[in-house]
């Protein structure tokens, strides 16, 4: 495997992994679904500052660069790329906007988070030039935005989603998880419970109920629990097809955040 800073012109037509390092079996997991696309797979790592409203988070932000090589190159990438601020952005950058939806859910509690990320990727995307792109379902919004703004901005790029990778507890594994100690993680297991029992749910108020017991936990801070609509991300109705339930909050100073697909209505009895 290549390690560089510098991208050449080959990773054009690429399948490609954008992450911000920190890697574990949830990357390498996107990696491994890359590597069934294409031979040439490019990992990218690079913490952008354009998301983060909290300097102090970004700052705590996890870099385990000798691990991430090793775990890039073990699923199968042939290239890790380690660009530097200049390289993304090499002049002043305006920012894309996420629109209404940037300001939902996540956006509430990340003011201009989806801007940045959606800048990022559109960077991104327009120095590696793949012809896929994969991106987990965890950070599902991030996913929806993203996959709107690829269609609007560089169709000829198909993005691919990749479902979540969990730990055996059924916490989502995340880069933030390193900084959750056994008594946290132990807490951490709510999120994962009420999701799998909202997901088995035979009506959307009956899920709503099942997700907002989530509240019961004390080490848990709640910053939404909700069930939307995968479509629109509209708050989902009994006659949705496609619900999903999205959750995020606060665990001993760690954010948090996990989403499930429910059955669809159309199934249920």
């Amino acid at each position: 495997m290549k390690i560089t800073k510098l991208l050449s012109e080959s990773a054009a037509g690429c399948a490609f992994v954008p992450t911000m390092g920190a890697l574990h079996a949830g990357h390498q997991s996107l990696i491994a679904k890359a590597r069934e696309l294409s031979d040439e797979v490019v990992v990218s790592v690079f913490v952008n500052p354009l998301q983060f409203e909290d300097k102090s988070d970004l700052a705590k932000y996890p870099k385990t660069p000798e691990q991430d090589a090793l775990l890039a190159q073990a699923a199968g990438a042939t290239t890790l790329w380690t660009p530097d601020y200049e390289t993304i952005y090499p002049t002043e950058t305006k920012k894309l906007s996420a629109g209404e939806l940037g300001s939902k859910f996540e956006g509430v509690h990340r003011l201009g988070h989806f801007d940045g990320v959606l800048t990022v990727v559109n960077r991104l995307f327009e120095m590696v030039k793949p012809r896929y792109a994969i991106f987990g379902e965890k950070d599902f919004q991030q996913l929806f935005l993203i996959s709107k703004m690829a269609a609007e901005l560089h169709p000829e790029i198909q993005i691919i989603a990749a479902p979540t990778v969990r730990e055996p507890n059924g916490l989502a594994m995340s880069s933030r998880n390193v900084r959750l100690n056994a008594e946290a993680r132990n807490a951490a297991e709510v999120i994962s419970k009420v999701l799998f029992n909202a997901a088995k749910a035979e009506s959307i108020s009956q899920a709503r109920l099942e997700l907002a017991k989530v509240k019961n936990e004390i080490q848990f801070e709640l910053d939404y629990a909700e069930i939307i609509d995968e479509d629109n991300f509209e708050l989902a109705t009994e006659e949705t097809t496609k619900p999903r339930a999205v959750i995020a909050g606060w665990i001993d100073g760690v954010r948090l955040i996990d989403n499930m697909a429910l059955q669809p209505a159309l199934v249920r009895i």
